[in-house]
Parts: C-alpha cells; structure tokens; sequence
C-alpha cells in the first residue's frame, strides 16, 4: 500500500481516515505544533503573563501558563492520539479563547493590526486542524 490509503473493500475511507498515514502525519504534526508553540510561552515566562495582561486577561499570572499548558497537553494529547476527544476538545477551546482575547486585530490601531491579524489567522489555521481531529475522534 502506498503513502496514500485506498479504500478496501465495504470499508470507505472516512471510517478509517484516523488510521491513514496522512492523517497520522497531519495529526502529528499539528499536534506537535500546538505543543512546541505553547511550550515557547515558558521560555520567557514574565513577558508572557505581560502580554496577557495588557490583552485584559483576568489573573494572567494564573490563567497565562494555565493556557499555555493545556495547549501542551491537548497537543501532545492529538500527536499520540490519546484521549483524543478530551485533547481535541480542549485544544479548540483554548485557541478560541486565547485568539478571540489576545489577536484581536480589528479593535487595534490600524497601524498596530498587522501582528495581531498574522497572529489571528495562524491560530484559525490550527482551529480548522483542530477541528478536523475532533469530528474524527467522535467517530471512532
């Protein structure tokens, strides 16, 4: 069988999509991504509570790293595929919290969007990924 999976016979390819190489790869790699992207959030932890702050995150010292680690975990949780409704879930949660407060471009000065809309349309790019692995985990 080659890299892309062919449908066998009485199975369609969309009751076995979670198994296919390509999509273990896609898995992989967005799961790996939200992971190693958050853990960056821990390198310069002072700055990154600043930043929620000044974005209107209540208790940033708190909820900063909280969100930052339950990206890692539901990343992790997506590249292993384990819990996969649990993580994927979680994951789509907090990319819409974190982009909806923190990228919020369209309230910026129009000088100031540019960042914020990069910022805003990586994380609907990784919510549309995200989205694609928590229908496949509701249907296994």
């Amino acid at each position: 069988m080659g890299f892309f999976a062919v449908e066998r016979e009485g199975e369609s390819m969309a009751s076995s999509d979670s198994g296919s190489r390509p999509s273990r790869l896609g898995r992989i790699a967005l799961g790996l991504g939200l992971a190693l992207q958050a853990s960056e959030d821990f390198r310069d932890l002072d700055d990154h509570v600043e930043y929620a702050k000044s974005g209107g995150v209540p208790v940033p010292e708190i909820l900063a790293p909280l969100g930052s680690a339950t990206m890692i975990a539901a990343g992790l949780g997506i590249a292993l595929w384990r819990l996969p409704r649990l993580s994927t879930a979680a994951a789509a949660g907090a990319l819409s919290a974190i982009t909806l407060t923190m990228h919020d471009f369209w309230t910026k000065d129009p000088d100031d969007r540019s960042g914020d809309r990069l910022a805003f349309f990586g994380n609907l790019t990784m919510f549309g990924g995200v989205l694609v692995f928590l229908r496949e985990a509701y249907r296994e």
